[in-house]
């Protein structure tokens, strides 16, 4: 397996965490880029574990001195990105990396490390991501209705992408995504 940038993106309730759970499981050598915020820590998140808990003015200065593969401001509050550091120290170490975040996100990873493996994970089919996300009950009807907008339009990004796997059982999704990886 060699030692490659792999992210993984796609729609909302696509199963993009799940599918990476399971690859974390699967092979010991991948390791799960950890995301940089600005945002609060939730109760029980630990810095440099769940995030890299930074203030705005750290997290500007990273981007103004190309510190971050990619970013995002999201709700128009708090920033999110990935580091560029600890994830070339991985790579470096032999390991490959895993990087779950949006489409915007992984264009910008394309752009300042072409030879990343872009996967987007897709849905069996339109039915299949709305019952699953109505399943998940973690969200209000207006904020579904919301994410399936943006899902219609993130749906169109997938040749943009190096791979397309569907995700109709995370195992199998899984498998797959490890496959591409070794390639």
């Amino acid at each position: 397996m060699s030692n490659r940038l792999t992210v993984i993106a796609g729609p909302t309730a696509v199963g993009k965490g799940t599918v990476v759970r399971q690859i974390l499981e699967k092979n010991r050598t991948v390791r799960l880029s950890v995301s940089a915020t600005t945002r609060v820590p939730r109760p029980g998140e630990q810095d440099g574990v769940d995030y890299f808990f930074l203030s705005h003015e750290e997290f500007d200065q990273m981007i103004e001195n190309g510190e971050m593969l990619e970013y995002a401001v999201v709700h128009g509050v708090n920033k999110y990105g990935t580091p560029r550091k600890p994830v070339q120290e991985a790579l470096n170490k032999g390991f490959q990396v895993v990087l779950e975040i949006d489409i915007q996100g992984a264009r910008q990873v394309k752009k300042s490390m072409p030879d990343a493996l872009l996967v987007f994970i897709a849905p069996p089919s339109w039915q299949e991501l709305e019952r699953r996300l109505a399943s998940r009950a973690t969200e209000s009807t207006e904020e579904q209705k919301r994410r399936l907008e943006t899902a219609r339009i993130e749906l169109m990004a997938q040749s943009e992408f190096d791979e397309i796997v569907i995700n109709e059982d995370v195992a199998k999704c899984a498998d797959e995504v490890l496959d591409l990886m070794q390639a």
